[in-house]
């Protein structure tokens, strides 16, 4: 028992480092392009993840929360405004041509920079971070403790975050299409989907069984469990949805949905044509499809159940 704890102290110190050491660069990347120390307090966020592991640990048996990660939260809420930042500054760079910053040589002479990375292209410091954000959160979610998840469960719950983040990298290739890149509302739009998105993250989303379908996704707090006799209350809450449809209807309302109605939106108004942008939407349309249907068979199976039970309880109380 001693070990486990010792073991979730150092997985929850590791992610943690990871997540502040990501964080602090994407926030002194930003410091340095707009050359105003004030947006260090960008990192009020991962400051305060010492704070919360000690909140955490103290509170939860298995030092993870059941239904929010508030670890993943407050390293989003330093890395998204961030990045909002970052692609501000290149619209407005060009937008105007004579763009200077001047102050980031200023900025960074003290420290020990090599001169290459302070002398790459904007736009690459702004991919590489948004790149790295997403490796960040996937490495991250693989060390800090796994909570109630099986290991099986984890490794499904990683594939899942790699898929998400494909499709939401992709956002930021539409911001470099010669139709839009110039596009205050389209951007706008754009990033407001990309931090829509990755809020599914602090959401403590697994994989079901091992032998259910890869779209099987429910609440850790109820994966890898047993059945249990479901409660009057418990029956009341679950009346609607089951936690795994509840999932599917996360996952259509903050990605897929979106991101589709996006990607139409600029095929049709913007004329912006590709074939990342034609295998995405088409993938897009693909998952909402199979969502939707797995929603319907998830429903129909559970009335179906209940159907069976009710008869049988009948059937118990004749004479």
């Amino acid at each position: 028992m001693k070990m486990c704890k010792l073991l979730n102290l150092l997985l929850a110190t590791l992610s943690r480092v990871l997540f502040a050491v990501h964080g602090v660069v994407t926030v002194w990347r930003v410091v340095s392009v707009k050359g105003d120390p004030i947006y260090w307090l960008l990192l009020i966020g991962v400051g305060l993840l010492g704070v919360e592991m000690a909140v955490t640990l103290k509170r939860t048996q298995n030092g993870e929360w059941k239904w929010f990660s508030p670890m993943v939260f407050l390293y989003l809420s330093t890395v998204i405004p961030s990045i909002w930042f970052l692609e501000l500054n290149l619209l407005q760079s060009k937008l105007s041509a004579n763009a200077s910053h001047g102050g980031t040589t200023d900025l960074l002479a003290n420290l020990p920079i090599p001169v290459e990375l302070i002398c790459l292209n904007p736009q690459n410091w702004a991919a590489g971070l948004e790149q790295t954000m997403l490796i960040v959160l996937v490495l991250g979610r693989w060390l800090m403790p796994k909570g109630d998840m099986s290991r099986d469960q984890l490794s499904q719950l990683l594939m899942v975050y790699v898929g998400l983040g494909a499709d939401i990298l992709d956002i930021f290739d539409t911001f470099k299409e010669p139709e839009v890149e110039t596009n205050r509302g389209i951007l706008l739009i754009g990033l407001s989907l990309f931090t829509w998105a990755l809020m599914q993250f602090p959401l403590v989303l697994t994989q079901t069984k091992p032998h259910s379908s890869p779209l099987d996704v429910s609440f850790p707090s109820e994966a890898g469990k047993e059945p249990r006799p479901e409660s009057p209350m418990d029956s009341d809450c679950v009346s609607c949805c089951s936690s795994e449809v509840w999932s599917l209807l996360v996952t259509v309302g903050m990605q897929d949905g979106p991101f589709l109605f996006y990607r139409l939106y600029l095929m049709a108004r913007e004329n912006v044509l590709n074939q990342l942008m034609i295998f995405f939407t088409c993938k897009n349309i693909l998952i909402v499809m199979i969502e939707i249907y797995r929603i319907v068979v998830v429903q129909c199976e559970k009335s179906r159940r209940r159907g069976q039970q009710d008869s049988s309880d009948d059937a118990a109380e004749r004479p």
